[in-house]
């Protein structure tokens, strides 16, 4: 059973996030590999005292072109697609949803 990752990545770290979670087994579907959806838009956080932001500086709310990234994956890779993510991803704290997938009912 396949299931779905959504995150929020900074532009220009898009494709290393992508060539990671592709390596990791994520991104096929059928005779189909490398599959994925994004979408621009702004993201804004306030790092507090002890943050060490990759971007801006603790202490001031920024805000980041990102991109929502959007792919799918086998079930049983799950913790090595988490693992790629967290490894490719350049925020301390990176922001991602993991959804099941339901086959629909006949």
């Amino acid at each position: 059973m396949n299931r779905k990752l959504v995150v929020f990545v900074p532009a220009e770290a898009l494709e290393d996030v992508r060539k990671a979670l592709f390596a990791a087994g994520a991104g096929r579907i059928g005779a189909y590999e490398r599959c994925s959806w994004y979408t621009g838009g702004i993201g804004t956080f306030f790092g507090t005292e002890g943050s060490e932001p990759s971007t801006g500086v603790a202490g001031k709310e920024e805000r980041v072109p990102e991109f929502r990234l959007e792919t799918v994956y086998p079930a049983e890779l799950e913790t090595e697609v988490v693992r790629a993510l967290r490894q490719a991803h350049p925020f301390e704290e990176p922001v991602f949803d993991l959804y099941e997938l339901r086959e629909p009912e006949a």
